[in-house]
């Protein structure tokens, strides 16, 4: 199908390659069960079957619109598109999600659907953060940003970012879609987050304008 839409092919891991990702990080998880910390598309459509969903906060950590799309995803390489990735922030307010409790007789079926969504190819270190919630303090998992993969692109500036999710495009919707969901969680969750709705006007008036501009 990529290949039919003229959309690169072969970026993808190997399922070896997924396994072993997998095998090593779960070696390292420090409970039983698998607690996840969801930041983005992971909150409204996990995949997986879990036993207990709290609102939850990872300390040191930020939410940032750094993941560049140019696979097909939800941007090209003519019109990038651009998503959120958590990135370590130790000065921030922290990020603010949801965390997600795989019971331990589970967590094997489980996680390979985790891993086949979240780790289709470069972009993200597979690690254990410590989150906060209702219960206390809890280490989850977490897919961080991975600054040596050139999906994660740290140095966009405002403006750029604006456009690539105003523009962005691709197989699984825009960018913009994206972007407006997470606002809809967000609201749902009563979980304010000033970046997000201050990147969202300002989505929406490019749109806006584009719109309003005679072709």
């Amino acid at each position: 199908m990529l290949q039919s839409r003229g959309l690169p092919t072969g970026w993808w891991y190997s399922d070896a390659e997924r396994e072993a990702d997998r095998a090593a990080t779960l070696a390292r998880r420090p409970t039983q069960d698998l607690w996840v910390f969801a930041y983005g598309s992971l909150m409204w459509d996990p995949a997986f079957h879990f036993s207990e969903v709290r609102r939850a906060h990872a300390p040191g950590h930020a939410r940032r619109f750094i993941l560049l799309d140019t696979r097909g995803g939800r941007g090209t390489a003519a019109n990038p598109g651009l998503m959120a990735a958590l990135d370590t922030c130790p000065e921030g307010p922290g990020c603010d999600g949801l965390a997600f409790r795989i019971p331990a007789a589970q967590v094997e079926a489980e996680s390979a659907i985790l891993w086949q969504r979240e780790r289709v190819a470069d972009g993200y270190l597979s690690r254990f953060i410590d989150t906060t919630h209702a219960g206390g303090t809890v280490p989850a998992l977490t897919f961080l940003a991975d600054h040596s993969s050139a999906t994660m692109v740290p140095t966009l500036s405002r403006e750029t970012q604006i456009e690539y999710i105003a523009t962005g495009t691709g197989i699984l919707g825009t960018s913009a879609d994206y972007l407006r969901t997470i606002a809809r969680q967000f609201a749902e969750l009563r979980i304010a987050d000033p970046d997000i709705t201050a990147l969202l006007a300002r989505v929406e008036a490019r749109i806006a304008a584009a719109s309003a501009t005679p072709t």
